[in-house]
């Protein structure tokens, strides 16, 4: 296994279903898309830009939900309906300035594993299909949806020196004890 310069990442690129959700897609009476995403998720995200750091989504999907979320979160690069992953990848690479070796991929399924292959840090969610998991040089303890890019996000940051600086936002001085 390859030594992960975890300083060196500067993007996250992410999927959605599966990844930022448990991967059930509802599907309401319009045929507009509902999604339930993990609000650790979205918090890791955003500890993620503080430290200086780009995220892009990329999914196979359209989505007005994540394009909400994304504008939220203020994801840097949204690439829906990648049927095919890769091309996505590589635009997002070039928009963003990012080589390949500096991006860290979190991935589910089959469709990620194109990015996978060609990342720095490859990294699959705990319920990721059998070859995902074998493709990655991390799986996370949590499932698709429930945390697992959060994980990932203190992984990195406390691997590379930065959740320090996250936790001073949030660390309150011990200068007197609670009775």
């Amino acid at each position: 296994m390859k030594r992960i310069d975890y300083a060196a990442i500067e993007l996250l690129v992410m999927d959605v279903d599966g990844v930022l959700t448990d991967g059930r897609i509802i599907i309401g009476p319009g045929g507009e898309d509902a999604k339930a995403f993990h609000v650790r998720d979205g918090a890791g995200m955003k500890y993620w830009k503080r430290a200086g750091r780009k995220l892009a989504i990329i999914s196979g999907r359209p989505s007005q939900a994540v394009v909400h979320r994304a504008r939220e979160l203020d994801v840097d690069a949204v690439k829906l309906q990648a049927t095919d992953k890769l091309p996505a990848f590589l635009e997002v690479l070039a928009e963003l300035n990012t080589r390949p070796d500096r991006t860290a991929v979190v991935g589910d399924d089959l469709p990620d594993l194109p990015l996978m292959q060609r990342c720095g840090f490859p990294v699959a969610v705990a319920d990721a299909a059998a070859e995902v998991r074998e493709a990655a040089a991390y799986v996370t303890k949590a499932a698709g949806g429930n945390g697992a890019v959060r994980e990932v996000v203190e992984l990195i940051l406390r691997q590379a020196g930065a959740w320090s600086d996250i936790m001073a936002r949030y660390a309150r001085p011990d200068t007197e004890q609670v009775k």
